[in-house]
């Protein structure tokens, strides 16, 4: 059997995954919070580390949340929970143009949004893909954790239009449907949570693999899992940020919206490239060879930005370098929860490894906003950035080999 026989049968599900994780809530409101920054302050007067804020509280709920998403994943199946927190969380994301002056309303409608879309985050989605490819594991998760690049490219291309035209309202509005009319739909339609025998193409190992993997206790009692837990957590810490006060890095440097927005979907565009050139290499080579380049590469953004002149040119270089992290960090995750322990448990241990990085994403923004506040500038901010993904590449390199049990065939 040809080796990318496992796309002619998984082509549906993998499609599927690729729009679920576009229009949900894993890059949706990190995209546009940036551009939310300007409006909601002309209009309450809050400050950056208010509003950034928000993510935290989000992503706090959804990494609470995240083993028990897991385990309901692991019971009833990605269809029905993926497309019900799609459901969930366009509906929540656009009760974001109800808030009011009260701040706390505003934090409110972030925490509705965690609690009903959380599960629309790529935990559900990569379930399905790790069952129907074995293989062609690491690129087939790269291709559908692209649906976070496209989101990033037409978010960031889109938000200064819609807030120009439609108000910041508006903007939520547009950000918020396609999870409904298009990826919800979609899901119900194409995507199925596992093969069996009876679809042409599939094959014994992909049918079978869900019946292996190891537990929960079993996960957590080895060191690998922990090196995984705060690599993941240090370079969400780093990378979150970063990444959303990127818009509002740029136009502190004298950037217009829509300059800046079009710099910042230079960051989709090396997610693109990066993931599917780390998905490939995941599949031939050990991870901490293929994510440790990757890593350093935003070191390196973090340490230009604080010590240069913003020129569009050194602008558009630093969007490609921080993008190459977010091309690798969901995907390795993803990856390597399936290749260290299998899939029998495998949203209930994703989930867990979620928490490290989830935590660490929703802290990160107002801890980027606050450096800004206090000090008057990110410096500060982006050396400790700089420091963060620098140890994450390092300590990678002390985990276990592949375990040959769950190793693709």
């Amino acid at each position: 059997m040809s080796r990318y026989a496992e796309f002619r049968a998984g082509w549906p599900t993998l499609l599927a995954a690729l729009i679920g994780i576009g229009c949900g809530a894993s890059p949706v409101p990190y995209n546009m919070v940036g551009h939310l920054v300007g409006p909601l302050q002309a209009e309450f007067g809050w400050g950056r580390g208010q509003i950034m804020l928000a993510v935290t509280v989000f992503g706090a709920v959804v990494m609470l949340l995240a083993p028990w998403f897991g385990a309901l994943i692991d019971r009833k199946g990605v269809r029905k929970i993926g497309v019900a927190a799609l459901i969930g969380f366009s509906l929540s994301w656009m009760a974001t143009t109800l808030t009011t002056s009260n701040i706390y309303v505003y934090y409110g409608i972030w925490i509705v949004a965690g609690v009903l879309g959380g599960a629309s985050i790529p935990i559900s989605w990569t379930r399905a893909v790790n069952a129907w490819f074995v293989t062609n594991r690491g690129l087939a998760l790269a291709i559908a954790l692209l649906g976070t690049g496209f989101a990033g490219i037409a978010l960031n291309l889109s938000a200064p239009w819609m807030i120009e035209n439609y108000g910041w309202r508006g903007a939520v509005i547009g950000s918020a449907l396609p999870a409904l009319v298009l990826a919800a739909p979609f899901a119900l339609l194409f995507l199925r949570d596992a093969p069996d025998t009876t679809i042409a193409g599939a094959t014994e190992a992909q049918a079978q693999q869900n019946l292996h993997g190891a537990t929960l206790k079993e996960a957590t009692s080895t060191a690998t899992f922990w090196i995984m837990f705060a690599a993941f957590a240090m370079v969400a810490l780093a990378f979150g940020g970063l990444f959303v006060n990127f818009v509002p890095m740029l136009m502190d440097a004298g950037f217009e919206g829509g300059a800046a927005g079009a710099v910042a979907s230079t960051i989709g565009v090396s997610i693109l490239a990066g993931r599917l050139v780390a998905g490939a290499l995941l599949d031939r080579y050990w991870a901490p060879y293929v994510a440790a380049p990757l890593f350093i590469a935003p070191a390196v953004a973090c340490v230009i930005v604080a010590t240069s002149t913003v020129t569009p040119t050194l602008a558009t270089v630093t969007a490609v370098l921080i993008g190459f992290a977010a091309g690798v960090e969901s995907d390795l995750i993803a990856y390597l929860a399936a290749r260290y322990y299998g899939l029998k448990n495998y949203a209930r241990i994703y989930g867990v490894l979620y928490m490290a990085f989830g935590f660490a994403s929703a802290v990160s923004p107002p801890l980027y906003g606050w450096s800004y506040d206090i000090f008057g500038s990110y410096q500060i901010a982006l050396f400790c950035g700089a420091t963060l993904f620098t140890i994450s590449a390092i300590i990678m390199f002390f985990m276990n080999r592949y375990p040959e049990e769950h190793a693709p065939t």
